[in-house]
């Protein structure tokens, strides 16, 4: 048993009772034998990075447990390997009645598991694959509307330096005037023609195509070309910048928590939520994030038009502050929060990507069946997913070392164990009312492993959860959301919520 408790990026504790043996792991070699597990790997994890501080504490996580429950809640995060299942369930609920975030991981032979347990993690900078521009081309505001308006395009060599940005705003109010002359036009004929356009920011990407061909002809009126970079990037543009100015779903969600009430608990996160409840209440649409992407411009006329949209963005966070400031007057005078505009503002700029996770903890997993799992396995059993079977498997070692003391395979000659493992995977999935049958393929791989851990498997594994710890100590990118299964036998790794 080995846990790793992590009190922040440059200090780890290890906690183990027991003593070193060959098989059972790969970071460690011979010179280790007959020495404790935990100081014999505070020491080399130390060599890994100089800035970094450990120690090792010569006891068994169960005696903690019982003795100074408390101890664990001084850490960061608890990071559990190779525990039994009754240490593994009573770890599980003493972090989870702390908050303390916790990562269980094992790996045997070809095959590794994470599990991530978390109460509630908030991530304010999220850093999507895909970042959708904030450009508020639907619903321009007055600041922009007032500049664009000081803009006249009249000769080419004005409009090869103006950034595509103010190209596509003049594109688009011409496409619209132009719907608006050809309503006037049809009514002085007294033809009946109610039809409007719809705004290219609403539009499908074949309904955009329409407007692409009406933009071409608007910028070759300005006397662009085809092969001039910024006739290029404006039609490129009209995919990614004509975008519906819109609340994401998971971002209403978390604005309709209940934490996000009159008077918020006393967190800065759901203090700024409140906060910004407050600014969409009065405006209808979230802060402007106030950042552009680059553009093939003139220097001076890209900079005072970043300017604009950098101004806009500031004076929102200026509201959004102000609100909060509310929020936290209403804590009482024995509050000691302080918030700082610079957290508002980066709150503000992320505001479209906010995530929130609240986890399923594992001793409830532990203590009942993986129902959505067998579900989905019985209805593809021929054509199931190998990983999740690999999870039942896991959970059926946790049962056999239970009885037996010992992984499938460790201790002897891994044949004998095929039978008393088959058997009792089929008596846990008959506990779980499911008529699954496991192929012994996976059964015959989980006991010739014998519990050793293959290098490469170990470091993948380890590598997940250094990632993972990152995430969750920094509040940055999206943790994992409860379980994963890395397969070295096909190279997958599959990510599910059990």
């Amino acid at each position: 048993m080995v846990l790793c408790l992590v009190t922040s990026i440059e200090k780890i504790i290890v906690l183990t009772s027991t003593y070193f043996i060959v098989l059972y792991s790969f970071f460690l070699d011979n010179d280790c034998l007959g020495k404790n597990r935990g100081e014999s790997s505070r020491q080399l994890v130390l060599e890994l990075n100089a800035d970094v501080s450990g120690e090792s504490i010569d006891n068994s996580p169960e005696n903690i447990l019982s003795q100074d429950p408390n101890f664990f809640s001084n850490f960061t995060v608890i990071i559990g390997s190779q525990l039994s299942e009754k240490v593994l369930i009573l770890l599980s609920k003493t972090l989870w009645e702390q908050k303390v975030p916790f990562l269980y991981c094992h790996c045997i032979g070809f095959i590794g598991w994470i599990r991530l347990q978390l109460t509630e993690h908030t991530v304010i900078e999220s850093h999507p694959d895909n970042v959708i521009e904030d450009l508020r081309l639907d619903i321009p505001f007055p600041e922009l509307v007032n500049y664009m308006n000081n803009i006249h395009l009249t000769e080419r060599e004005e409009a090869i330096k103006t950034p595509w940005l103010v190209l596509l705003y003049k594109g688009l109010e011409a496409y619209m005037k132009d719907d608006e002359d050809r309503v006037i036009e049809n009514n002085s004929h007294s033809v009946m023609d109610t039809t409007e356009k719809t705004h290219p920011c609403r539009m499908t990407s074949r309904q955009k195509q329409e407007f692409k061909n009406f933009l071409r002809k608007y910028l070759i009126s300005l006397g662009l070309r085809n092969n001039d970079e910024s006739f290029e990037e404006t039609l490129r543009a009209v995919n990614i910048a004509l975008t519906k100015t819109e609340i994401s779903t998971s971002v209403e969600n978390i604005l309709r928590d209940p934490k996000v009430v009159a008077v918020p608990e006393s967190s800065k996160f759901w203090i700024m939520c409140l906060g910004l409840k407050g600014f969409i209440s009065v405006n209808g649409h979230l802060p402007l994030r106030g950042t552009l992407p680059d553009m093939t411009a003139d220097s001076q006329k890209y900079i005072s038009l970043q300017n604009i949209y950098r101004e806009k963005a500031s004076k929102d966070v200026d509201d959004v502050f102000g609100y909060c400031q509310q929020s936290i007057q209403e804590l009482g005078p024995n509050n000691r929060m302080t918030l700082r505009r610079e957290d508002v503002r980066l709150f503000c700029k992320e505001a479209y990507n906010l995530s929130l996770i609240r986890g399923r903890p594992i001793f409830e997993e532990l203590e009942s069946s993986p129902a959505n799992i067998l579900h989905e396995l019985a209805q593809n059993s021929e054509d199931c997913e190998e990983d999740k079977i690999y999870y039942l498997i896991f959970r059926g070692t946790l049962r056999f070392f239970s009885e037996y003391n010992a992984y499938p395979g460790a201790l002897t000659d891994y044949e004998p164990d095929i039978i008393r493992f088959k058997q009792l995977t089929a008596k846990v999935l008959n506990e779980w009312n499911s008529s699954l049958t496991i192929k012994e393929d996976f059964i015959h791989e989980m006991c010739r492993s014998g519990a050793a851990e293959v290098p490469s498997v170990a470091a993948f594994i380890g590598g997940c959860v250094a990632q993972e710890v990152i995430k969750i100590v920094t509040s940055q990118y999206i943790p994992l959301n409860n379980t994963l299964i890395y397969n070295a036998i096909s190279s997958t790794t599959t990510s599910f919520e059990v």
